[in-house]
């Protein structure tokens, strides 16, 4: 593309090489869902079928390195960054191993640079680091694997519990995600920040959120941020009218669902996300909520909590199609929520895991003004205290692990 004669030669190394890196992604991830679709739809004509699919192991993090290589074409055939000449950098920048399975995704115009430049050894950033490694551990050891000990029994046996269990269950899942994805960027970014590399912000207090559009603007921001780069404003952004606002944000939010894995479950779940943004959207209030909540002060407003909880609580809805198998199981379960049950005192109550949490939720909302929780947790005070509470942070980790769990986001 860089030595392109005309623009028609650039067009053309442009497309064939999005449709290889596509290509490659639609085989491994999605070929075995559009097949069974394909079979399942046109079984209600009649015609039965039997699909010949792929029995192949998802390549990890296929879905992150596509994106980072398509980033890398994309920002070169608009002009924004040259073609890179060393194949060690830029082998580098697609496979660095610390974001290589879940992430961020990064871009070419903000790690190859880093990678290009000489670094020297800087003990501020390394220590930096390892205190957000010692917080993503926390957030995955103890936090989301504790609760995904109890999400998945209460998932796994739903017709068994009582719909104000399900609601707890779902619950349990909103943090073990929240722990276990976030948990993984803070020990990226933490190991990156060891060699030099600043990787960018992936998770901003995502659950402290006032609406929808703010969620999202905080959680997995890699992500949401490629889209609004690369599919979104290609699209027309929001300069086209309402309709067009409207229309390019179902589509993000679909294709966003779709790329997390080839299910219905994970496109009801984009759907309904799409759904929850479309009020902000209409009343072009997507914006409003740019600050940090309750910036500068110990303790929100009322207003404040109302909008977090019922935020929170929109969320965790979304989840339960994100988590379940199926959409029969995830219907099945929501069902189940809403029963005479749901006024009930639920029958699985683990008081260590609910005051963990407690405990987790308050050192994250004090430091939600950080780049992550602990990242100014204790400067101005005495020696003794902060390196106690690190070594307490290190003893809970060891005391409360809950059983190993796989990273969430390994298999995207």
């Amino acid at each position: 593309m860089s030595d392109a004669k005309n623009q028609k030669i650039k067009k053309f190394w442009f497309w064939l090489s999005v449709s290889i890196n596509l290509g490659f992604l639609g085989i491994f991830k999605y070929y075995n869902f559009f097949v069974s679709s394909f079979a399942e739809s046109i079984s209600y004509l009649g015609l039965h079928i039997n699909p010949w699919t792929l029995k192949v192991i998802l390549p990890v993090g296929i879905s992150f390195y596509t994106f980072h290589g398509l980033s890398y074409v994309i920002d070169i055939y608009k002009g924004r960054i040259k073609a890179e000449k060393n194949f060690v950098d830029y082998s580098v920048f697609v496979s660095f191993f610390p974001l290589l399975v879940a992430g961020p995704i990064e871009r070419a115009t903000h790690l190859l640079p880093q990678i290009q430049k000489k670094r020297d050894f800087d003990y501020t950033k390394a220590v930096d680091g390892l205190r957000q490694i010692l917080w993503g551990l926390f957030k995955k050891v103890v936090i989301a694997d504790q609760c995904a000990e109890y999400a998945n029994m209460i998932f796994n046996n739903a017709g068994h519990y009582s719909g104000s269990t399900l609601v707890l269950g779902a619950v349990f899942f909103a943090f073990q995600i929240y722990g276990d994805f976030s948990g993984y960027s803070d020990i990226a970014l933490g190991t990156a920040r060891l060699f030099g590399i600043e990787l960018l912000r992936n998770f901003a207090f995502p659950y402290f959120s006032r609406d929808i559009a703010e969620f999202w603007r905080r959680w997995h921001i890699s992500l949401s941020t490629w889209f609004r780069d690369y599919l979104y404003i290609p699209l027309g952004g929001s300069k086209g009218g309402i309709w067009m606002k409207v229309r390019n944000t179902f589509i993000i939010f679909l294709v966003s669902g779709f790329w997390h894995g080839a299910s219905w479950n994970f496109i009801i779940w984009g759907f309904l996300n799409a759904l929850y943004i479309m009020p902000s959207i209409i009343f072009n209030t997507n914006r409003t909520n740019l600050d940090i909540v309750a910036s500068g002060k110990y303790f929100p407003t009322f207003k404040e909590i109302f909008s977090m909880g019922l935020t929170f609580g929109l969320t965790v809805f979304a989840w339960i199609f994100f988590r379940t198998e199926s959409l029969g199981s995830a219907f099945g379960y929501i069902s189940g929520i809403f029963s005479p049950s749901l006024f009930t005192i639920p029958t699985l109550i683990p008081k260590t895991l609910l005051l963990l949490l407690s405990i987790f939720i308050i050192i994250e909302w004090f430091g939600r003004e950080q780049q992550f929780a602990i990242a100014k947790f204790g400067i101005k005070l005495p020696v003794i205290v902060r390196w106690g509470f690190y070594y307490a942070l290190v003893i809970a980790i060891f005391l409360f692990a809950g059983s190993e769990q796989q990273f969430i986001y390994f298999q995207f």
